[in-house]
């Protein structure tokens, strides 16, 4: 007969564990390789609000704590800690791109939880175009797996910065950043 005791993850269990293992930075998630405990009712909407049992999360360092622990496993996303692994909702990305700077040759983004990252080859931006109405959806790699939605003033900024250049033979309307064309829409189409 086991001893082990049968711990039903929660929000409050994870936000422990995690402030546990904060040193300063990110913890190694991708090294950990807990058990997997099922799902908890936590979801993270296409704006950015983070949800536990339907009811927003208000605690933006809560927030923040809970984005430092967070995976994707394959299609999955996960917050995991050094003894347990429990699945989430997305709607979209698990973050929102909420401004960006220029610094040198590239463009900064900041996240809505406060994450920063320079696109270039590293964090990629891509855009996705909704095949029936042809409206972009932006993104840029924040880290291993994991992008931000970059938010509708911000795209509107990056487009009144971009550029035409080569991409695959033909000619594309994009943004450059740290010496690398992210394309967004073949310039034909902006006919």
């Amino acid at each position: 007969m086991s001893t082990q005791k049968i711990v039903t993850p929660s929000a409050e269990s994870l936000a422990s564990s995690a402030r546990a293992v904060q040193k300063g930075g990110l913890p190694p998630v991708h090294l950990w390789n807990p058990p997997h405990c099922g799902a908890i009712d936590m979801r993270i909407a296409r704006d950015g609000t983070w949800f536990y049992m339907g009811t927003p999360i208000g605690r933006p360092e809560l927030v923040r704590l809970f984005s430092t622990i967070l995976r994707k496993d394959d299609d999955e996303y996960v917050l995991v800690t050094p003894v347990e692994k429990v699945g989430i909702t997305v709607d979209d990305a698990p973050f929102v791109a909420v401004d960006f700077n220029r610094k040198g040759d590239g463009l900064e983004f900041e996240t809505n939880v406060g994450d920063r990252m320079i696109a270039g080859p590293n964090h990629p931006i891509r855009v996705e175009r909704d095949p029936e109405t042809g409206e972009p959806s932006p993104y840029v790699l924040v880290r291993a797996n994991l992008e931000a939605l970059i938010d509708r003033k911000s795209f509107y900024r990056l487009v009144e910065i971009g550029e035409h250049a080569k991409h695959d033979g033909e000619d594309w309307f994009g943004l450059r950043s740290s010496g690398q064309f992210f394309p967004i829409i073949p310039s034909v189409e902006l006919n």
